[in-house]
């Protein structure tokens, strides 16, 4: 069996370099995601390039992923670099302040707080480690009483308990990252704290605009992290092609009690909208200094995997990490085992369904076919990749090999759960020939040997986006 949940791992300190990142890609790694927080324009077009040189040495296409920081709603630097709060003590936080904070005072980078809160609302700083009672708003200053006290360090971040702030998802800097990320044609924009599908439609326009000149078309994933996202996340999956359960920002404003339910709501919806899920935050944080991970880990990398995501995330473990490959390792077995026990129910998924589209129905019947069959395989023949997405939104223990022609098809694939993408660069615009093309493709890798069932799918005329019109069941000669 091979693992259908994919890895994405975050470039950094600790996996900056040609041979680590090959070693990370060999060990499974399927998408590899440039944090936009740091690091200048050039760095980030210089990593691409990297990424791309070391996929090519793994002999594996991953996936990039480009994350935008979004607005930053920080409190500003202090005297002495950092401060002690004790509860019970007073603490202003001023909107208007240029000189460095004190025990007593900080400067703010978001300068709308002292509009966007009023007394009693409850502030929670350096991700919910402090926490503060707004007590009055006076002018620019929110003076506030410390409820949880603790260390607070330069530009630690804010959040407000059950949202309500009115920054906006797309900074000045992030439209500027946008035409950076196209540059090098990141296979997908990942968009910080958006609210609405508003915020989605925006950044689209935004990244379709500045690709236009390369001709291509990122995916959009959208982090949820914020109280507001919740009500909206209908409308928020159906203007992005996936979602990120960002579970950090998301805890601080919701509570940490809410998010493995929201967790599974979050997924479970974006598997029935035929979109793709991504679940992240400290999947395996003990890993950054200890080379094994905790059992707590191992079970919360293994729930989400069977609550159905399409990937699992690691930050800080093979960005600053100590042991970015064991972390790789380790997820990747916790994966395996995890698919292992999981529950397929076909059948149960079709009942009541009914399908509009050809397309979307020969998907399924591909789905419903190799199952019963007990095929080896299931191969769809596809330019944009929406067949193979539709048939990963099932759970089936049968490998789906996604064959195309398009390089940036095959990459954006690599996010898919339980799809393996493979470029074709030569085939056939004759549907038979084309097919007997893939057989022999899919048995040269030896992926398929003499005997085996497969179910295959493409469309006629070939090469037409959303024209897959034609199932059809082999035996390997």
């Amino acid at each position: 069996m091979t693992r259908a949940t994919k890895i994405v791992a975050t470039l950094g300190p600790a996996s900056n370099t040609p041979e680590v990142l090959q070693r990370l890609i060999q060990a499974g790694v399927d998408v590899v995601r440039l944090n936009f927080s740091h690091g200048k324009a050039q760095d980030h077009i210089d990593r691409a390039r990297m990424v791309r040189e070391a996929a090519a040495a793994a002999g594996k296409e991953v996936a990039i992923m480009a994350d935008l920081q979004g607005p930053k709603i920080r409190v500003g630097k202090f005297e002495g670099g950092k401060i002690e709060l004790v509860p019970g003590a007073k603490f202003v936080l001023d909107a208007d302040r240029t000189e460095l904070g004190n025990q007593e005072i900080c400067g703010l980078d978001y300068k709308e707080l002292p509009r966007d809160v009023k007394p009693g609302d409850t502030l929670l700083l350096n991700d919910g480690l402090i926490q503060l009672t707004v007590e009055s708003v006076r002018g620019e200053q929110v003076h506030t009483r410390v409820v949880l006290g603790g260390e607070l360090s330069n530009n630690k971040g804010i959040n407000k308990q059950g949202g309500g702030l009115t920054a906006p998802a797309l900074t000045a800097k992030d439209m500027e990252d946008i035409r950076t990320a196209m540059s090098f044609q990141a296979d997908y924009v990942a968009v910080s704290f958006p609210k609405n599908a508003t915020d989605m439609e925006m950044a689209r326009q935004l990244c379709n605009v500045a690709a236009a000149d390369y001709r291509h078309k990122p995916g959009l994933i959208a982090k949820i992290e914020r109280a507001e996202a919740i009500p909206h996340l209908e409308s928020i999956l159906k203007a992005s092609d996936g979602i990120m359960v960002a579970r950090g920002d998301l805890a601080v404003e919701v509570g940490n009690a809410a998010v493995p339910a929201l967790q599974k709501r979050m997924i479970r919806l974006a598997r029935e909208l035929d979109k793709v899920v991504i679940t992240a935050t400290q999947m395996m944080e003990s890993m950054i200094t200890n080379p094994v991970p905790t059992r707590a880990e191992v079970s919360d990398v293994a729930n989400a995997v069977l609550d159905g995501t399409d990937a699992v995330m690691l930050s800080a473990e093979t960005a600053a990490g100590k042991y970015p490959l064991e972390t790789i390792v380790e997820m990747a077995n916790i994966c395996l085992e995890a698919e292992k026990a999981e529950d397929v129910r076909l059948d149960a998924d079709f009942t009541g369904m009914t399908f509009g589209r050809i397309d979307q129905s020969i998907a399924m019947g591909a789905l419903f076919t190799a199952h019963h069959l007990g095929a080896k395989a299931i191969v769809a023949l596809t330019d944009s990749g929406s067949t193979p997405l539709w048939m990963s939104r099932h759970r089936i223990h049968i490998p789906i090999y996604a064959l195309t022609t398009k390089l940036a098809t095959q990459r954006k694939m690599a996010l898919y759960r339980n799809v393996r993408p493979i470029l074709l660069l030569d085939t056939s615009n004759d549907r038979d020939r084309a097919l007997e093309q893939a057989e022999a493709h899919l048995k040269k890798r030896g992926i398929m040997a003499s005997g085996d069932v497969y179910a295959i799918t493409c469309g006629e005329p070939m090469g037409a986006p959303g024209g897959t019109n034609m199932l059809k069941i082999c035996a390997v000669a």
